[in-house]
């Protein structure tokens, strides 16, 4: 006489693997992606232009508020010449952008000397 625990067993164990092979979704290995270009990274061409506009700026600002002649960031001969341009880096676009808002942001630290 068998024990009715045997034949459970005989049943449950074909089931149990047949269970894990039955599943729909297929998994496949996807590598993960490639790492992340470092955000800090600026052209050579921004850079330049960034660290010239910001220091010449400066400089026009602190000397506009010395003499009294009042805020006047974009009547500086320097704003419109776009000094320190380097073709070599890239073209002049986007350097004359870069230039001009560093110079702005430079102008108001020396202008009010923050």
């Amino acid at each position: 006489m068998k024990s009715p625990h045997v034949a459970a067993f005989f049943l449950a164990v074909p089931l149990l693997f047949s269970a894990g092979c039955a599943s729909p979704h297929r998994y496949a290995y996807m590598p993960p992606p490639p790492p992340q270009p470092p955000y800090s990274s600026v052209p050579p061409l921004i850079e330049q232009a960034s660290r010239e506009g910001f220091r010449i700026g400066s400089d026009a600002g602190l000397r506009d508020a010395y003499r009294g002649a009042g805020y006047q960031p974009r009547r500086d001969r320097a704003f419109h010449d776009t000094p320190g341009y380097d073709p070599a880096f890239g073209p002049y676009g986007p350097y004359r952008d870069a230039f001009r808002n560093a110079y702005l942001q430079g102008y108001d630290r020396g202008f009010y000397r923050r």
